[in-house]
């Protein structure tokens, strides 16, 4: 039982990072493209690095999401498939 339950434990894990994966890595990329920019042009302003990398965190969002959908209902499945190999507690 603590085998399974450790397993879970590493599962969810590895979902949630490869689910958040792609917007992170986008964002980031983003950003140093952004950085670089505003280092060589010398233009300090807030918004010319938030807007452009919320953009893109969305629009990576749009592309991914049925991937994103996919490994959800894959990990739920296996999760709702593990619920009857649990000893009853009480």
């Amino acid at each position: 039982m603590e085998g399974q339950l450790i397993m879970l434990a590493s599962d969810t894990f590895r979902v949630a990072l490869m689910i958040a994966a792609p917007m992170l890595i986008g964002g980031l990329v983003a950003g140093l493209v952004i950085s670089i920019f505003q280092a060589t042009t010398q233009i300090n302003e807030m918004t010319l690095s938030f807007v452009p990398k919320i953009l893109v965190v969305a629009i990576v969002l749009i592309f991914t999401m049925p991937w994103m959908m996919n490994m959800m209902i894959d990990f739920t499945m296996r999760t709702f498939n593990m619920i009857p190999s649990f000893p009853a507690v009480g």
